[in-house]
């Protein structure tokens, strides 16, 4: 706290002595002392600046002088300083007391204010006040310049935004996925409408709005007024321009806004407007509340980026609108463009072989993590967002069966099927120490709980003796409920522990996605929430990747990347990179280690060997679907069973999922796909897999004709 200047008096002492005779009669008489006024008015003005460091207004007025109070309620006093800080978009206040001088019956003080702003920066503001000693008290003598000196009264502050255009989402290669685009406004000038009839007529037909609506919007405007009626597509009134322009009333307003393509939505994301109860935080950053943000996907995780620095200019003016003074002028600050680590053409390609199925395909790099393609059907427009959706259309995508919205690839959680039998092989083989000298002699049917719980192997004929990587390759239920079984027996921890090591049962980390965790049951889990523990059966389910176990193809994406790459599992990655701006380096996007598998090399060549395998080996569940594939493909086959009440609400086919990496020896892409009610993993997922890396490859590639057998 700086030294205060406390208060002065100056006293005036007559002349004595020799000099008294030689004074001349006509000197006036000496200046009387003031009479002491009690109290000190500084700690008044210090009372005051707290309170309006605390927003406490009500202190404030409090501490005005009666005749203060007389000249303005304290409602509207309150009003004032909550009007002003909300032009100014305060956040916070700081004040000091730099000087006080006490004269009798009045007080200078001196301060200082420093104002944080959500959109301007820091506002350091030197003023002044004046207090005055009325009915027994210390009282300040208010006027609106304790807040700004430049705003005298009837004058006001304004504030005058700026923000930057926003920036556009590209693809790794520079390809626009959301840009800037056009819009064209129709509107009706009321006093320029000759035939109303054949206005709303007119219009009704190119809008699609019904006559009564249209006229309502502009009934009750100005003559001279442009009333806005609908926004239609550049290409939309170039073809319909003739029509509407020879129609007298009928004018046109361009406009910039968000453009998107439609490829990849579920990653881009979507505009909309800031809801009621997000607000203040929106104000806190500087947004008036009335912009459209991102709120999902790229354009939710890139918002800081995409819209840039807010600025603006703050001035007193009268209420005539003349500029009395600029308090602070703030430029807006250049966004910058983000560049995914999509491929727009691929991702376009993912897309149209995924087709009107419902279901998910994930492609990604397993040395970085960076997805390369991210598709989830059904799908949505992002363009219906562009200037506003309307609250029947949202609701509509809301109440959509089909759940348009849900981006299945991080938010869908399926069972994983038999593709979680990697997972099992690995528990086994680092937990129980199998080799491949254990067999196991496969009948088609296992009793292993007891014959009254016996269940079938995919294969009802059985797969004879089998040593478990050859399990693996030929997705043997049998060999899996035995492993699960002994897994049990050893630690019934032991499964679930080497799935949650493998990435299942918690978010990957996709930074800025609201994605599922899924589910890893466990003891505890089935305690909380079926009231029973868990059972060697559970054990036998989760071993095969049924039961309550719910994984994210995003989550088998990474997990097969880990697979891949020698164990390592990485961040997914969606962003690249965010363009420099005037004063800001390009932000590169370096890869994340999460983990690593919790598996020796043997055990890790061993799965290896095993997913080879399943494209290879006349074993292999996905066999024949890869036949004449003229790159080398490791993946694994999975068929989820539903539960009963979702089989009855969509249909009795389990989801067929395939999980791959190719090639073989050098592996350079992951590719996973699910499709929802589509029946065996080699029957559906494994051929849609086959095409997504023939794209991926670029090779004109003829699929095998011939399914592919087993789950």
């Amino acid at each position: 706290m700086l030294k205060r200047i406390l208060l002065v008096t100056v006293t005036l002492a007559l002349i004595t002595g020799g000099l008294s005779a030689c004074r001349d009669d006509s000197t006036p008489p000496p200046t009387p002392t003031p009479t002491p006024v009690p109290g000190r008015a500084e700690e008044v003005a210090e009372a005051f600046l707290q309170a309006w460091e605390r927003g406490d207004y009500a202190l404030m007025y409090g501490l005005l002088t009666p005749s203060s109070q007389a000249t303005i309620t304290q409602e509207g006093f309150a009003h004032t300083y909550q009007a002003v800080a909300a032009e100014a978009t305060i956040t916070r206040l700081q004040t000091q007391l730099r000087a006080a001088l006490q004269e009798g019956e009045e007080a200078q003080v001196a301060y200082a204010v420093v104002m944080d702003t959500a959109l301007l920066g820091s506002l350091d503001v030197e003023n002044g006040m004046m207090l005055r000693y009325e009915s027994g008290r210390w009282g300040v003598v208010w006027s609106p310049q304790l807040i700004f000196p430049q705003l005298s009264p009837g004058n006001l502050v304004t504030l005058t935004p700026r923000s930057p255009p926003r920036a556009n989402i590209y693809d790794r290669n520079g390809l626009g996925l959301a840009v800037e685009g056009k819009l064209v406004t129709v509107g009706v000038v009321p006093g320029r409408i000759e035939d109303e009839n054949a206005l709303l007529t007119t219009l009704s037909q190119v809008l699609g709005l019904v006559p009564e609506a249209i006229k309502a919007k502009y009934a009750t405007s100005p003559e001279d007024w442009f009333v806005p009626i609908a926004d239609i597509s550049v290409e939309q009134s170039q073809a319909h321009y003739a029509t509407l322009s020879a129609i007298p009333g009928v004018d046109f307003r361009e406009k910039t806004v968000r453009a998107y393509n439609g490829i990849a939505p579920h990653a881009v994301g979507y505009l909309g407007a800031i809801p009621a109860e997000e607000l203040p935080a929106w104000q806190a950053l500087g947004y008036a509340g009335d912009e459209l943000v991102g709120r999902s996907g790229l354009e939710r995780w890139g918002e800081p980026y995409l819209a840039g620095g807010r600025g603006g200019t703050l001035s007193v003016i009268t209420p005539e609108g003349n500029v009395v003074a600029v308090l602070k002028d703030q430029p807006a600050v250049a966004s910058r463009s983000i560049y995914s680590t999509l491929d727009r053409e691929f991702q376009r390609r993912v897309e149209e072989l995924l087709g009107q199925r419902a279901g998910a395909v994930v492609v990604m790099d397993p040395h970085n993590g960076q997805v390369l393609a991210m598709a989830s059907y059904p799908r949505f427009d992002p363009n219906v967002f562009v200037g506003g959706i309307s609250n029947e259309a949202w609701q509509a995508l809301l109440n959509d069966p089909g759940r348009p919205l849900l981006n299945r690839a991080i938010q869908g959680t399926y069972p994983p099927g038999s593709v979680f039998k990697i997972v099992t092989l690995a528990a086994a083989i680092e937990g129980l120490g199998l080799t491949r000298q254990f067999t196991f002699n496969c009948t088609g049917w296992w009793t292993g709980l007891g014959p009254e719980w016996g269940k079938p192997c995919w294969l009802r004929s059985g797969h004879g003796v089998i040593d478990p990587v050859a399990a693996l390759t030929a997705s043997c239920d049998y060999s899996f409920y035995e492993m699960g079984l002994l897994l049990h027996g050893m630690d019934p921890l032991l499964l679930p522990d080497y799935a949650r090591a493998f990435g299942l049962g918690a978010l990957t980390g996709l930074e800025g996605f609201d994605e599922s965790p899924g589910l890893v049951p466990d003891n505890d889990w089935k305690l909380q929430n079926l009231g029973e523990g868990w059972a060697p059966g559970d054990s036998v389910n989760l071993s095969i990747g049924q039961g309550y176990l719910l994984v994210t193809p995003l989550q088998i994406a990474r997990m097969m990347a880990a697979v891949a790459n020698g164990g390592t599992l990485y961040r997914p990655q969606l962003v690249l990179k965010v363009a420099a701006g005037p004063d800001s380096p390009e932000l590169l996007v370096e890869p994340e280690v999460m983990g690593q598998l919790p598996v020796s090399a043997e055990t890790l060549a061993a799965i290896q060997e095993g997913l080879a395998g399943v494209t290879t080996s006349p074993r292999g569940t996905a066999t024949h679907v890869f036949a004449g594939f003229p790159i080398s493909v490791a993946g694994k086959t999975g068929t989820a069973q539903v539960a009963e009440l979702e089989s009855e609400q969509e249909g009795t086919e389990p989801h067929s999922w395939f999980a791959a990496y190719a090639p073989v020896e050098d592996p350079q892409v992951v590719v996973v796909a699910v499709v929802e009610h589509a029946g065996e993993g080699s029957r559906t997922a494994a051929p849609l897999v086959r095409q997504v890396l023939a794209a991926y490859f670029g090779i004109e590639d003829t699929p095998s004709t011939v399914e592919g057998q087993g789950d």
